[in-house]
């Protein structure tokens, strides 16, 4: 069968001498307009006259570093990071290969933007800051057309996927459409960071409505006004979109983003089977705040299995957080009974125990009543502080969007349990954190190993600098996705998320252990996304999901690094226009 290109519009080719090239089926100003062979002032002379370019751009001809430089001193201009997020999205829409470019310069400076915690700010504003669609959406308007919708993408052979219905956003709740924003901001991080072909990527919104009146109010709103589908009807309409997206790319991997905790936990184990598919809200912050856990524990010279932990929040993310610790401390050596002795889960009314009237994913955390039978509790159900107290917990894990639940009294109830106390505040944005480094290093004296979810300044303290590391899931997903891409696995394991988390702690001691950090710093993603590739790939072959088993016996990190995908301009010839044809559920030659 012969092979269709990547578009009906371009393709990647490869001459006699083993060179890629970009083969096109536009001229002119269409092939400006077409983001990723927009190369602007980059075009050769030749190229803009073969291409039909000659007189469309200035007649100096710029390297992508010159343009690189450019744009980011226009970057610099814009006055506020929103500013500067509506800069660098236009910029992704107008010439992606330079928008690449410029983040892989400046990841460090410009993750915060487009992604946690300015790509909040975006969600909120979507409607209002519309300017190009980017994606697929699926809607109860559409939904019934969805083979027809998904042949209507131009890439022919997408292979990763975030879909979200923006029903839990952490820190902002019901978002509507706007959740758009942060699937294609995580599609920019598993590219920059992760190494995953933009023309392999696609963005998705599930509109099955909002419950956010403010939205549906709103005469600029995107979405579909109408309330959110519930039960049957909303697993019907995601059945819907799963067999779409099955029948045109069969090795798609979907990320679930976002998914309100009574249904993520349901939708992860209905198609988790089905195709490669994951919550990166239960699943990847789980994975992050083991590797954090993992990398604390090292630095107090103790094992994870000596940590006695409460997480505060009982949302998808601390559920999964549960269970990813509960998972390694049986991996330690725990039976499972003492792993979930070690693991408190407090909820928005307390300690999590047997009896209780909660949902049925919080059910396996709950801790007997026995427990806290002899507990000096001032209620029924024990209180943050009080579980504190009385389990003598050695570490705090916060993913409840209170902004100031780890006060003064809950920071020193720490403190006198441990000489190092493991705080993490991990709720996300900024103005939903339990509380500020600076605060918990002061009413620990100096003694908490503190980690945040959004990016915090480190903390200079008695002549002592306290490195503040951010539990970002970009240091999962990103490589979790390249390497169940490259390996064509059948399904994303449990198994195959722990080793994710153990490959990011083991970087992080072997590379920070001296300077104290229990996270790397952001610029050095793509190493950690190396990394945490090659243990998904081999976790996959040992567990017998991946479809590539010639992988087996590979020099892995050689094999992933080869693969990463990085921004550079390719020269660009015209190709044959009968070329542009489309060949749904095409699958690409590797």
């Amino acid at each position: 069968m012969k092979r269709a290109p990547i578009s009906p519009y371009f393709d990647i080719k490869t001459d006699a001498e083993g060179h890629e090239y970009m083969e096109v089926y536009l001229e002119g100003i269409a092939l400006l307009r077409l983001v990723l062979s927009n190369k602007g002032t980059a075009f050769t002379e030749d190229e803009r006259v073969a291409l039909g370019l000659d007189g469309l751009l200035p007649p100096q001809v710029n390297t992508l570093e010159q343009q690189v430089e450019r744009v980011y001193r226009g970057f610099l201009r814009e006055p506020d990071p929103i500013a500067k997020y509506q800069y660098l999205r236009a910029l992704q829409e107008r010439a992606e290969t330079l928008f690449y470019a410029l983040l892989e310069r400046h990841l460090e400076e410009m993750m915060p933007i487009i992604y946690t915690p300015t790509v909040g700010q975006a969600v909120q504003q979507f409607s209002h800051l519309y300017q190009n669609p980017r994606g697929l959406s699926f809607s109860p308007l559409n939904i019934d057309r969805a083979a027809g919708v998904v042949r209507n993408f131009p890439w022919n052979d997408v292979r990763m996927i975030v879909a979200t219905d923006s029903s839990a956003i952490l820190g902002i709740g019901d978002q509507g459409y706007g959740g758009l924003a942060i699937a294609i901001g995580k599609l920019a991080l598993y590219t920059i960071g992760g190494g995953v072909n933009p023309f392999h990527t696609m963005p998705v919104k599930l509109d099955v409505g909002t419950d956010r009146l403010e939205l549906l109010n709103d005469e600029f709103y995107l979405g579909v006004r109408q309330r959110r589908l519930r039960g049957e009807r909303y697993l019907a309409f995601l059945d819907k979109f799963v067999k779409a997206i099955h029948e045109r790319w069969p090795r798609a991997v979907i990320q679930w983003e976002d998914l309100a905790k009574d249904v993520a936990f349901t939708v992860l184990e209905r198609y988790r089977k089905q195709l490669p598919s994951f919550n990166d809200d239960i699943q990847g912050t789980g994975a992050v705040a083991l590797a954090g856990l993992l990398s604390a524990s090292r630095l107090k010279g103790e094992s994870l299995s000596e940590q006695r932990v409460v997480i505060h929040g009982a949302g998808a993310g601390g559920i999964g957080v549960a269970w990813a610790i509960t998972q390694g401390l049986i991996r330690e050596g725990l039976s499972p009974e003492d792993a979930r002795d070690r693991v408190c889960v407090i909820d928005s009314r307390g300690l999590l125990v047997e009896g209780r009237n909660v949902e049925a994913y919080k059910q396996a955390f709950a801790q007997p009543r026995a427990k806290i039978a002899g507990w000096r509790i001032a209620n029924e159900i024990p209180t943050l502080l009080e579980t504190i107290e009385h389990t003598k917990a050695t570490v705090l894990l916060g993913l409840s969007g209170q902004a100031g639940s780890f006060n003064h009294p809950v920071v020193q109830a720490m403190a006198r349990n441990t000489t190092r106390p493991v705080i993490f505040p991990l709720s996300n944005p900024t103005s939903a954190c339990e509380a500020l480094p600076e605060d918990i290093l002061d009413w620990s004296e100096g003694r908490a190993i503190v980690a945040t979810g959004s990016p915090f300044p480190d903390v200079e303290r008695d002549g002592h600098v306290h490195h503040i590391g951010q539990g970002n899931n970009a240091f999962i997903f990103p490589g979790l996705g390249f390497g169940v891409i490259l390996a064509e696995c059948r399904e994303i394991t449990d198994g195959m998320v722990l080793e994710a988390a153990y490959a990011l702690a083991e970087y992080t001691t072997a590379a920070h252990s001296r300077t104290g950090r229990v996270y790397p710093p952001v610029r050095e993603l793509r190493e950690v996304s190396i990394r945490v590739g090659t243990r998904v790939i081999e976790q996959a072959l040992r567990e017998n999901v991946a479809g590539k088993t010639s992988l087996a016996g590979r020099d892995l990190d050689t094999y992933l690094r080869s693969r990463f995908w990085k921004p550079r301009y390719l020269p660009i010839v015209r190709g044959d226009h009968t070329a542009m044809i489309d060949h749904p559920g095409y699958q690409r030659e590797e």
